[in-house]
């Protein structure tokens, strides 16, 4: 295909991407190649791409996304099609089975993500497709994959001759049955042109430095300003260090020593948005809690741990009162039964996880769930009132 992109239409154009979309490389990845076999298509630095995919990260996971749909759908090279396609049978990929199943058992979660994580998700997926669009429409006639018809054509009308003649390695003749084979072909060496030495970028260095002093402006603002929250902390420096290295990349690769930051850095942040913490560290336990009351008596206030799995039997209990209890788990999991024929009021959190209470299912992040259910006797059991809570991890609720 020949011409400009930009004169095609929105469905030429997305045909054209599938057709000649980018292949995961074997040199240059960092993780699947996705980043660096888009750079390569397109002709453009990884260090723009990966910044990208990290700038992308943040709003709640949408990169992470998209990558895990890259590495499924674009092959690598000396493929014949990609992970995805080969499960299906279109073809051969070097990737693993259980490794594709696994990468499509991942998007399952980050899919829940995108549909739970508000304007800032879905913003960021658009994002990240209108990208990839306007890069093909504009970049896509670039390096375009060849057809091998198109690197050795053969002209079907073409026969071979026979040579009447001794070949210049055989004047004599002296061996007619190799007349038909070819003149040697001297081989010449190319000559490496030496590459100038690159020089040194300040980049790296003044982006670093201006990210300390944003560091330090905001460590004093949050004195004058609730906004300035260690998340919002850490959202400022890595957009400088971003900004850095999206110069550097422009400017011949300058900075790349503030991946080393960035990546961690976003790591943090998508954590401290992602987990509720107000959960963790709460108790001073650590470790498995096992509970099974029998009567009224025996009900704690409160059963809770920083880390480990709280199990609470109420299958048991024999109240003729009105039962209040809270549990909560930092890292971890709540698993709670509660009686067939009880009036159950439950209220179900997890900051980061899933939730299964009382037939009510969501994951995700930020889940809250609050159910009122009187059991299949309808009302006249132990009345029962629950308040369960995780940070990361799983809460279920559900009858004996």
């Amino acid at each position: 295909m020949s011409g400009n992109l930009s004169t095609a239409g929105v469905e030429e154009t997305l045909k054209d991407f599938w057709v000649s979309r980018p292949r995961r490389p074997h040199e240059g990845r960092k993780v699947a190649g996705v980043a660096a076999g888009i750079a390569e298509r397109y002709q453009i630095d990884p260090v723009i791409v990966r910044v990208a995919f990290v700038a992308m990260a943040l709003c709640n996971g949408a990169g992470i996304l998209i990558y895990l749909l890259g590495w499924l759908w674009l092959a690598q090279k000396d493929d014949e099609v990609s992970a995805a396609e080969a499960l299906i049978g279109r073809g051969r990929s070097s990737t693993p089975v259980p490794l594709t199943i696994l990468l499509g058992l991942a998007c399952i979660p980050a899919t829940g993500f995108f549909v739970d994580g508000g304007f800032t998700m879905v913003g960021g997926v658009l994002l990240s497709v209108g990208s990839i669009y306007l890069l093909h429409r504009n970049r896509g006639a670039l390096n375009r994959p060849t057809a091998v018809n198109e690197v050795n054509p053969v002209d079907p009308t073409t026969t071979q001759t026979t040579r009447s003649t001794p070949p210049a390695w055989d004047p004599l003749g002296a061996a007619p049955f190799a007349w038909d084979l070819p003149e040697p072909t001297p081989t010449v060496v190319p000559v490496q042109p030496s590459r100038p030495p690159r020089r040194r970028s300040r980049v790296g260095g003044l982006t670093f430095g201006l990210s300390l002093v944003v560091l330090a402006g905001s460590l004093v603002a949050s004195s004058y300003s609730t906004w300035f929250t260690p998340t919002h902390t850490i959202g400022l420096v890595v957009a400088t260090l971003g900004l850095g290295l999206l110069v550097g990349a422009f400017r011949g690769g300058g900075g790349r020593g503030l991946i080393g930051l960035v990546v961690p850095l976003s790591l943090v942040g998508v954590a401290m948005t992602s987990i509720d913490f107000d959960t963790i560290g709460d108790s001073d336990h650590v470790g498995d809690v096992a509970a099974r009351p029998a009567s009224i008596e025996q009900v704690q206030d409160r059963y809770d741990t920083n880390a480990g799995e709280i199990t609470l039997d109420l299958t048991g209990l024999v109240a003729t009162e009105p039962v209040k209890t809270e549990v909560e788990v930092g890292v971890g999991s709540v698993d709670i039964r509660v009686p067939a024929n009880a009036d159950v009021v439950v209220t179900c959190h997890t900051g980061l996880g899933s939730v299964e209470c009382l037939g009510t299912e969501s994951n995700g992040r930020d889940r809250t769930e609050t159910v009122t259910d009187l059991g299949q006797d309808g009302k006249g059991g132990p009345e029962l009132e629950l308040d369960v809570r995780a940070g990361v991890g799983k809460v279920v609720v559900s009858r004996g």
